[in-house]
């Protein structure tokens, strides 16, 4: 077997190790070693003959609400919940000419199928640069018919582990706290990319949600704007005050919303919730993303999300969908005022029902929620009492 001539080696924080190296058709891969490893150092060539990249997908303006929105039509292809022995995420072998080429514990590598890039405001890295490049975030939020840009930034898969199924909340606490370093790793090289504006690690979970692929795994999407949600936080924090989202955590810690909290985390049901099930996870510290976390909350955070997460799988007899969505601060503004949090959400209202966003939601993002916060809040409570700790 041939094996790659040079990888990029780099130690990480809680020992873990980042090993850089490259996909047949160019694409970056990364993986992440445990501390507790059982991999050698070195790993396999991605033999494959594979076609070259898509060009990068177009962004049109609605100038009706200023929203950008992607065109990026060669993701109609992609495959769709194939069986353990077509699994694309996990490492090849001889039948399954996979995207790992190797064994690993954590791996990163950017989407064959990107809503964004590979092109960026400048050549960067065996990256071209974009023809109709973003100009900054004015030139973004001015309004005009017919405006378009390139849909310049990066989209990244990040495989938890080799397995063929599971999720973040089914690893162990080792692996979870290497999932946390390389979501750091990565939101840190992702924003110093020409272009990006905001770095958003999340994963889907569940059929129900829309998930094409069993594999445990997540994304990461770095954006050449500033989201439209984030956009409306940006917006009531300058409504209001600069510390708005430190008197948030303040008023939910003294509330019965909260579900599970630790000496750097708490995680609480929102005032205003609008899923049936609803959680946000914040730092107690002002921290802007994943990058400026301390190891002493990066270690905290590992066993207690898992424990929120298998909270919420205790719920029902069978495991809930969900969207674990990492909000981060943009990379260019509201550095000291955006805090890093997990919004956690799913449709299951019930063991046997969802919600389904219809006329009112959907059309006018006019919400009615069915269940009270606190109800949902003793709910999630008694179900994390109910789960071993991680």
């Amino acid at each position: 077997m041939r094996r790659t001539p040079e990888m990029q080696t780099t130690e990480l924080g809680a020992g873990v190790v980042k090993r850089g190296t490259r996909l047949a058709d160019g694409r970056e891969l990364f993986y992440f070693d445990d501390p507790d490893t059982t991999l050698g150092p070195e790993r396999a060539v991605d033999a494959r003959e594979l076609d070259e990249r898509p060009e990068t997908a177009t962004m049109r303006q609605d100038i009706l609400s200023g929203d950008w929105i992607t065109f990026a039509t060669k993701r109609q292809n992609r495959v769709m919940m194939p069986g353990a022995d077509a699994d694309p995420l996990a490492p090849q072998t001889p039948s399954n000419p996979s995207e790992v080429p190797a064994r690993y514990d954590v791996a990163v590598f950017e989407n064959r199928s990107p809503s964004f890039g590979p092109a960026l405001n400048e050549a960067t890295d065996g990256a071209p640069a974009a023809a109709n490049p973003t100009r900054g975030l004015d030139d973004l939020a001015e309004l005009g018919l017919g405006r378009t840009r390139t849909s310049v930034g990066r989209c990244e898969v990040v495989c938890f582990s080799p397995e063929a199924e599971g999720s973040f909340g089914t690893q162990s606490v080792t692996r979870a706290r290497t999932v946390i370093e390389a979501w750091a790793d990565r939101t840190a090289a992702l924003s110093a990319l020409p272009g990006i504006e905001q770095v958003f690690p999340f994963e889907n979970r569940g059929e129900a949600i829309g998930v094409t692929l069993p594999h445990p795994h997540g994304q990461i999407y770095a954006y050449p704007y500033v989201t439209p949600r984030t956009q409306r936080l940006l917006d009531s924090i300058h409504r209001t005050v600069p510390d708005l989202m430190s008197r948030v955590l303040e008023s939910e810690r003294s509330s019965e919303r909260v579900v599970l909290q630790g000496e750097h985390w708490t995680a609480f049901v929102p005032f205003a919730a609008r899923w049936p099930l609803e959680v946000q996870l914040m730092p107690h510290r002002h921290v802007p993303d994943f990058a400026a976390l301390t190891d002493a909350e990066r270690d905290e955070l590992a066993p207690l999300y898992l424990r929120l997460l298998r909270g919420v799988d205790a719920l029902y007899e069978t495991p809930t969908p969900y969207i674990a969505a990492w909000h981060q601060a943009p990379v260019h503004t509201g550095r000291d005022t955006v805090r890093m949090r997990l919004e956690l959400t799913s449709p299951r209202r019930a063991a046997d029902k969802l919600k389904f966003l219809a006329g009112s939601e959907a059309a006018m993002a006019a919400w009615t929620a069915e269940i009270l916060p606190e109800v949902a809040a003793e709910r999630l409570r008694t179900a994390i009492a109910s789960v071993p700790e991680a």
